[in-house]
């Protein structure tokens, strides 16, 4: 049992707050939540364009109830009405979409091909009509894809298998895993002919109807990989420029080949090293002798960041006419709860040394951090879900202090839909429904059973996979 506090007992703003300070965070919060069209949540904002019709937005999650060629289920598609359904304007990427099929970060992921356009398509348009049921306009509604190969995690034929395409051997990850004999480095020539996988279903998404993609440089994929390739060889690794050529020759190809089709970039803007249990399961650094060399954005002691390399990065999108930015730090797989702030880990995590408070408040300011620095970028926050409650109180002093343009909710979404359409109208949260962050999301995946939240979703209750979950917990 956890010795912190739980959001839930935290009735009042009053005691909300007295805990913050208890704990010396600076995490903004408003007493008075604000509903109708001079809320801060509901304003619109212009990007390349396209006029986005409110503050709130929906983060990429990691799907797995696709079909086995990457098709979307059934499932899939309740999971992308409820998008719709939950009345933010701004749609990031629906969720991580395999460009090609040794990419997958599991045996369900979405895949787009051309085998599968024509579902996409169809799953983007069961989000917009379930959007106008529930908002009567999809004015304003912008809608992204996340492109991705996971790299290191790709587990694309037996949920238990990692078969790694990885940037460089990394000393303490291949140490964690049971992969070294399915852990391949990609060759350059690879390498380039997946930067091509990446524009053709950039052209695919264009097809379905999709306003942008995004080109994911986060938690411990493909992508973010390359930026802390220090010491691979060759013209994909050591130097910055090299590091970041993954990503400028994608983006070059996008730009010249599916002209009109505007482009984002999930980012975590700084890493840790990788954290393990230590005799009585709680979370502890590896132990690494001198400058740890492997976390982009980190500033060599393993667990502190140094934004001098992000902020090059965040120039670099620029330069290409990039500002969309939805920004995250860690990963899931080896910094869960720097990552995904939770009172409860998931089965491959470990008890937690400092209040997950601790952990949001750190998300909330790498994000000021960079809006400060770059107020070019429109910013879109995210590990906030733990907030519960106070979700909306923060997210709406963070977006009025412009802290960030968007406030991103994530697995909230999954247990309670319709929390953002409450909140902008006004609505008395439905307390049964807010996320109390038990990581079985997490949990079940990792496990082999379909996502979804199975404590407070009736329908996953009603499943027979919530009975397996049961017992393997």
């Amino acid at each position: 049992m956890s010795q912190y506090p739980r959001i839930a007992t935290l009735k009042t703003p009053e005691a909300f707050k007295a805990r913050l300070d208890e704990l010396n965070l600076n995490i903004p919060f408003d007493s008075r939540l604000e509903s109708g069209p001079e809320s801060p949540l509901a304003q619109t904002l212009e990007i390349h364009g396209k006029k986005i019709g409110n503050r709130c937005c929906i983060l990429p999650m990691e799907g797995w109830d696709c079909e086995l060629d990457g098709n979307p289920s059934e499932l899939t598609y309740r999971r992308w009405r409820n998008f719709g359904l939950s009345g933010a304007k701004f749609i990031w990427g629906g969720e991580a979409t395999a460009v090609r099929h040794d990419g997958r970060s599991n045996t369900r992921q979405l895949m787009i091909t051309e085998k599968t356009l024509g579902n996409i398509a169809k799953l983007r348009e069961a989000l917009v009509k379930s959007h106008i049921e529930s908002m009567g306009s999809d004015m304003g509604l912008y809608i992204g894809l996340q492109l991705t190969h996971s790299g290191r995690f790709s587990k694309p034929n037996d949920d238990h298998l990692m078969e790694s395409k990885v940037a460089y051997r990394h000393p303490l990850l291949e140490k964690r895993y049971p992969f070294h004999e399915k852990c391949h480095v990609m060759t350059d020539r690879e390498v380039r002919e997946l930067i091509q996988d990446y524009i053709k279903a950039a052209a695919l998404a264009q097809k379905a109807g999709f306003d942008f993609v995004d080109v994911k440089h986060c938690h411990g994929y493909l992508g973010h990989e390359f930026l802390s390739a220090v010491d691979r060889e060759g013209e994909f690794g050591g130097s910055f420029e090299n590091r970041t050529r993954f990503f400028r020759e994608i983006v070059e190809g996008i730009q010249t080949e599916v002209p009109g089709m505007e482009i984002g970039v999930r980012l975590s803007i700084y890493d840790y090293i990788p954290f393990k249990k230590d005799g009585d399961g709680k979370g502890i650094p590896e132990t690494w002798e001198g400058k740890y060399p492997y976390a982009f954005g980190g500033d060599g002691t393993g667990t502190g960041y140094d934004l001098t390399e992000p902020l090059r990065f965040l120039d670099l999108m620029e330069s290409y006419g990039i500002r969309l930015l939805c920004a995250t730090i860690g990963s899931p797989y080896y910094v869960p709860h720097l990552q995904r702030p939770a009172l409860f880990p998931p089965s491959d995590g470990y008890q937690l040394l400092e209040d997950p408070l601790i952990e949001v408040a750190k998300h909330i300011e790498i994000v000021r951090e960079v809006k400060e620095l770059r107020p070019q970028m429109v910013t879109v926050g995210s590990g906030l879900t733990y907030l519960q409650e106070w979700f909306p109180q923060v997210a709406q002093a963070l977006v009025r202090n412009n802290q960030m343009d968007f406030a991103g909710m994530g697995r909230m979404v999954l247990a309670y839909p319709e929390m953002y359409r409450d909140i902008l109208m006004g609505n008395e949260l439905q307390k049964k429904k807010i996320c109390r962050t038990f990581s079985d999301c997490t949990t079940a995946p990792r496990k082999g059973l379909v996502s979804g939240c199975y404590p407070l979703d009736a329908f996953y209750k009603g499943l027979p996979e919530w009975a397996k979950l049961k017992e393997l917990k």
